[in-house]
């Protein structure tokens, strides 16, 4: 499992950025954006490590580049005026499958339950050395925002947890999702 390989921080990073833009959690520099801002990089993070399994595969799409936000812009309506503006690079590290995969966690807390679980598996087990833990254990607390959101965690990402609205963007790539996760069986789609 890639983990947390340094080759994914690009994709991850500009990946949260595209999602958060998309689907605000309320002005800049507020509470609640950063709220939201945490639980999409989460999500964007669990979609990462599960579309980049391995070492060589992170390594691959940092050298290869995971194609950009293009479609994902024209999904959801958030076309830039000028792509190739200062500023607008970050965009060409936007991974389709991340942000939809990403779309679908966030929208439903079961199928979010099982790709951390899926994540926690793949892990290599740590070494015996004593590391720290997080005040509530070990890896599922670095995702807890994900998986728990508290009321401000929600109310912050109304938008961001809306089934309805993730819809053009979850359901790009929702069944690689499914079929990864082995959950295609006992799911039933999360919009008609």
């Amino acid at each position: 499992m890639a983990g947390p390989s340094s080759a994914l921080s690009p994709v991850i990073a500009a990946s949260t950025h595209w999602l958060a833009r998309a689907y605000p959690g309320g002005e800049a520099n507020t509470v609640s954006h950063t709220l939201a801002e945490l639980q999409a990089r989460q999500a964007i993070t669990v979609a990462a490590w599960l579309r980049y399994p391995t070492e060589v595969d992170a390594a691959l799409v940092a050298i290869a580049g995971p194609g950009g936000s293009a479609i994902l812009d024209w999904r959801a309506g958030s076309e830039p005026e000028d792509e190739f503006a200062d500023g607008e690079g970050w965009r060409t590290w936007v991974d389709e499958v991340v942000v939809s995969w990403a779309a679908c966690l966030l929208a439903d807390p079961l199928l979010a339950r099982r790709g951390v679980d899926a994540v926690i598996a793949a892990m290599p087990v740590p070494d015996q050395r004593p590391r720290p833990h997080g005040r509530r254990g070990g890896l599922p607390n670095e995702f807890r925002r994900l998986l728990q959101p508290d009321a401000r965690d929600r109310d912050a990402a109304s938008l961001l947890r809306h089934p309805d609205l993730l819809d053009p963007i979850a359901s790009m790539h929702r069944d690689q999702l499914l079929y990864l996760l082995d959950a295609e069986q006992d799911r039933t789609p999360l919009a008609a």
